[in-house]
């Protein structure tokens, strides 16, 4: 089986961290990280990942200005983007999935377990 990509761009390096090898240890999923927003458009071309999990709040592009230069390429457009953000919490909204006007977002923090099952819902779609 092939492992499915997953591009995390977050400006904080310990989560990142944490994700990243909380996901690979699953044997199902290789794994990029770009803390720096800036490079997040070339990051994914390069990487071409199967899905995009993306900070909000970020130094230099948040991550609707990155979301937006994604859905703006012909060859990332069509690659889920996830927000994955500190900015709505679980009991604000009732739910630890939801979505944030037309793109669906995760609230940190989220264990590992529930990440992988995001991942593969929004993988499927």
């Amino acid at each position: 089986m092939e492992k499915k990509k997953i591009l995390i761009v977050d400006d904080e390096e310990n989560f990142t961290k944490m994700v990243k090898l909380n996901l690979e240890e699953t044997g199902e999923y290789a794994v990029k990280v770009e803390n720096n927003s800036n490079n997040a458009f070339m990051t994914a071309k390069e990487f071409k990942p199967d899905l995009i999990l993306l900070d909000i709040m970020m130094p230099g592009k948040d991550g609707g200005d990155v979301a937006f230069e994604l859905k703006s390429d012909d060859t990332l457009k069509d690659i889920p983007v996830v927000f994955l953000t500190a900015i709505i919490k679980e009991d604000e909204i009732g739910s630890r999935d939801s979505s944030t006007g037309s793109r669906p977002f995760i609230a940190k923090p989220v264990s590992a377990k529930d990440l992988v099952k995001y991942i593969k819902k929004y993988i499927a779609k």
